[in-house]
C-alpha cells in the first residue's frame, strides 16, 4: 500500500480457486512496487455440516491442512513469477476464512481476495467472505478481478471526511502506478428527495450543481498539492451512485470507495450502493476503511 510507510505485509487469501492465483500475481506485483512483503493465508476448519466430536474428526482436519498446503504451494509458484521468492511467505490458519483474513489485516498493509465468478442466475462477482472482510478489515482491501488496462484510478468522493482516506489511497495509487485520477462525485437527486420530504419547493438544480463542485474541490485540495504531479479530472454526476461508479469502472485500471461514506456514497460495502459496486465492477475494487469507522 503506498500511503504508509512501514513493513507490513500485502496479505492474500487463498482458497485453491483460479480467482486466487490471478489475486496472488496482482498483489505480488503490488508488494514489489512497493517493497513489501507477501503474506499468502489459507483459512481452514471443519467441512459445514461435519459433526463435532466423532473419531474421524481429526483425520478430517488432517486432510484439509494437506489441501491447504498445497494450494498455498500453488500460490506460492504464482507468487515467485513477479516477485522473488524470498519476499513470498505462507500462513495456514485454522479459522474460518473470514476471521482468519479479518485477524491478519491487523498487521497488513493491504488485503487481496480474488473474483469468484459471476454467477449465471445473480450476475454477482463476490461471496460473503469478500463482502465480510471488505466490510470490518483493519486495512484496505482490493477485491482483484478483471484485466490490466491503462486507464486512470477512479475514486469515489462525497462532502464529508469520510471519504477522506479513500482519496488519500486513490492519490497515492494514481502517483505510483504513473495513472489519472477521476474524482467522481454523485450529487444528490433533489426532485426525489423533495418529494420523500413532502416539499413542493422547486429544485435549484444549478445551485446544487454548484454547491457538489464547491464540496468536491474543497476535498481534493489538500491531496493535489501533496501530489502535484497527479492529472485530476473533477467528474460531478447527477445520477445515482451505484450507475456512476459501474459505468466508470468499465474503463478504470482501479476503483477506490470508502467503506462508511455519507451522502452520494452512503454506508458503502455495509449498504446498497457498495454491496453493488463490490458485486458488478469489472475492475479492481478497493475499499478503504474510514477513520470514523467503528
Amino acid at each position: 500500500m503506498t500511503t504508509q510507510q512501514n513493513r507490513k505485509p500485502v496479505v492474500v487469501g487463498v482458497d485453491g480457486s483460479p480467482a486466487t492465483l490471478d489475486a496472488v500475481r496482482w498483489a505480488g506485483a503490488q508488494a514489489l512496487r512497493d517493497d513489501l512483503p507477501l503474506r499468502l493465508v489459507h483459512a481452514y476448519e471443519l467441512p459445514v455440516g461435519f459433526p463435532t466430536g466423532v473419531t474421524e474428526e481429526e483425520s478430517v482436519l488432517t486432510a484439509v491442512r494437506t489441501q491447504g498446503r498445497r494450494w498455498l504451494s500453488d500460490a506460492v509458484a504464482a507468487a515467485t513469477e513477479v516477485l522473488p521468492a524470498a519476499r513470498v511467505e505462507t500462513a495456514l490458519v485454522a479459522a474460518s476464512s473470514a476471521a482468519g483474513l479479518l485477524h491478519e489485516s491487523e498487521d497488513a498493509s493491504l488485503v487481496v481476495l480474488g473474483n469468484k465468478g459471476r454467477n449465471m442466475l445473480t450476475g454477482l462477482l463476490a461471496g460473503s467472505t469478500s463482502l465480510a472482510v471488505a466490510g470490518h478489515a483493519h486495512c484496505p482491501v482490493v477485491l482483484a478481478r478483471g484485466t490490466t488496462q491503462a486507464g486512470p484510478v477512479v475514486v469515489g468522493v462525497d462532502s464529508t471526511p469520510a471519504s477522506e482516506p479513500a482519496v488519500a489511497f486513490a492519490f497515492a495509487e494514481a502517483s505510483a502506478r504513473g495513472a489519472r485520477l477521476v474524482a467522481l462525485h454523485a450529487w444528490t437527486d433533489s426532485v426525489f428527495d423533495s418529494a420523500l420530504a413532502g416539499s413542493n419547493a422547486p429544485v435549484d438544480f444549478d445551485r446544487d450543481r454548484r454547491l457538489a463542485e464547491k464540496a468536491l474541490v474543497e476535498r481534493l485540495a489538500a491531496w493535489q498539492e501533496k501530489y502535484p504531479y497527479v492529472e485530476v479530472d473533477r467528474e460531478l454526476v447527477h445520477d445515482r451512485p451505484t450507475r456512476a461508479l459501474r459505468r466508470r469502472a468499465q474503463t478504470a485500471q482501479l476503483l477506490v470507495v470508502a467503506r462508511r461514506g455519507r451522502g452520494g456514497f452512503r454506508d458503502l460495502v455495509l449498504g446498497s450502493t457498495s454491496q453493488h459496486v463490490v458485486h458488478h465492477a469489472t475492475c479492481p475494487v478497493a475499499v478503504v476503511r474510514a477513520e470514523t469507522d467503528g
